[in-house]
């Protein structure tokens, strides 16, 4: 049988993805991934050959980072894997991490607090409710949805991700904050944070509010985006007590190397700690 990647396979593929118990979200990307690589096929049989052109165009002419190709090959070789196509599977590309966070990514506490600030001016208050809850607890957007009146009444949210179970605890200030936002807003039941259409807002919702923050509060706005609140959360944890293992269990990551990526400061940051080392001696002039 020739291997043409065909839209029915990824139908089965999908169905296969879904008792694999993959998230709806990882199940989207990756079909979207593997729709890129059909392209690129166009009706061909997809060879090795064929498959590394794919990887190199990807670096060479596309442009992408290594972090999205290495994303791209992952899902094409889930999908050779399930289909037999063990051949094909091609090696991602090896990254030695940054040991700092460029200055124009790392979201500061002040510039946060700033946002919030503006958001509250702005009378976005839900949203100002938004990126505390986020930042607090050091959750995904994507798991607002597990934040209810009753997980906010019990002091505990209990989050299902990943085929991960995970036990998130509210700071006492954020609590009173959002039973006040509940008591205000007349929320009884269910989830906290939704959209007029009564359905839990999703990543572009909250994408698209912190946006509009961004002049008025002086942030540049490529560091404004939901998933930083999640690294300064990691950030700040991890300055307190420098325990790193703990920290990815409450991020709810399987790899300390994932939290490790979370956890860079700045440049300037870096560059301050090496000065603070003072491994060159004082020059008698």
């Amino acid at each position: 049988m020739k291997r043409i990647i065909r839209e029915k396979m990824l139908v089965k593929y999908e169905t296969y993805l879904r008792r694999e118990e993959k998230s709806r979200a990882t199940i989207n990307k990756y079909l979207c991934d593997l729709r890129k690589l059909m392209a690129y096929a166009g009706g061909k049989e997809v060879g090795k050959e064929l498959v590394l052109a794919y990887k190199d165009k990807l670096l060479t002419q596309d442009g992408y980072k290594v972090s999205s190709i290495n994303s791209y090959l992952a899902a094409a070789n889930s999908f050779f894997e399930y289909m037999g196509w063990l051949d094909l599977k091609v090696k991602t590309y090896r990254v030695q991490q940054e040991a700092f966070c460029p200055e124009n990514k790392y979201l500061s506490k002040e510039e946060y607090y700033r946002l919030v600030k503006t958001a509250k001016e702005m009378g976005k208050i839900r949203l100002a409710m938004i990126l505390q809850t986020i930042c607090a607890m050091g959750i995904r957007v994507s798991e607002l949805k597990a934040v209810t009146v009753e997980a906010v009444r019990n002091n505990s949210v209990i989050i299902y991700n990943k085929g991960k179970i995970r036990t998130v605890f509210l700071p006492d200030e954020l609590r009173k904050e959002l039973l006040y936002y509940i008591s205000r807003n007349g929320i009884r039941e269910g989830v906290v944070f939704c959209t007029a259409s009564g359905r839990a807002v999703n990543r572009s919702n909250v994408w698209r509010e912190m946006k509009s923050l961004c002049g008025k509060a002086g942030v540049d706005a490529d560091k404004v985006f939901p998933h930083n609140l999640r690294h300064l959360f990691a950030v700040v944890f991890y300055e307190m007590g420098k325990d790193i293992a703990k920290l990815a269990d409450v991020l709810g990551h399987s790899s300390i190397e994932t939290t490790r990526g979370y956890i860079k400061t700045t440049g300037r940051e870096h560059r301050r700690q090496l000065n603070r080392m003072k491994l060159v001696p004082e020059s008698a002039q």
